[in-house]
């Protein structure tokens, strides 16, 4: 199940401001690459999203994401406080919150999304020129599922789910305005440092 949630038209009202969207299926190696980011170029902050799942592993809430039961979520739903929200799976939701959006640009800051790719389709549609999308591809669906065994920390059955949802996500590549294929994360990073310098600095 993957039904998109109501889009959010905008709501920064006229403040200035950048963002840069990346999606890839879970294990793809967005996360590093984005952390990478983060360290290189000044004036980058990450959105952190919101979900209504337990923490996983090591992941903290406020840090990796905000974390809500399904109804703190569904109740921030009614009050609006999302620029776009998902249920990906049923009762298992993710969004992305104005407020992180607001407190970065307040700050002249670009905003990075770290999101799926309805979601970062979703975002590219509310921001327009205003964003880059990008979207990271793993070598093959093969690498994809070792490196989700690897992490120890989902079950057979939720990995056989990623790699369900991967395929359809992949289906999606071609609707952002860049790929990167990651099959080597030193050249991925290299390649998509110059892509985003580019963008900031037009």
């Amino acid at each position: 199940m993957n039904t998109s949630g109501h889009i959010e038209k905008p709501f920064w009202g006229d403040l200035p401001g950048k963002c840069i969207i990346f999606s890839a299926p879970s294990g793809a190696g967005k996360t590093t690459i984005v952390k990478y980011l983060l360290r290189q170029i000044p004036n980058l902050s990450f959105s952190i999203s919101a979900a209504s799942r337990q923490p996983r592993g090591k992941e903290e809430s406020g840090v990796d994401y905000h974390f809500f039961t399904v109804a703190q979520f569904k109740e921030r739903i009614e009050k609006k406080e999302f620029v776009e929200w998902e249920e990906v799976y049923t009762n298992n939701f993710y969004g992305t919150l104005k407020s992180e959006v607001l407190k970065a640009w307040k700050n002249n800051k670009i905003v990075v999304f770290d999101v799926d790719a309805l979601g970062g389709k979703n975002l590219k549609s509310i921001f327009g020129e205003r964003s880059i999308s990008i979207f990271i591809k793993p070598p093959s669906l093969f690498v994809l599922e070792q490196r989700l065994k690897n992490r120890g920390t989902e079950t057979p059955e939720q990995i056989k789910m990623r790699l369900d949802k991967a395929n359809e996500e992949i289906a999606h590549a071609d609707d952002f305005d860049y790929t990167l294929l990651n099959d080597n994360l030193e050249h991925a990073c290299a390649e998509i440092k110059v892509i985003i310098q580019d963008f900031i600095q037009t």
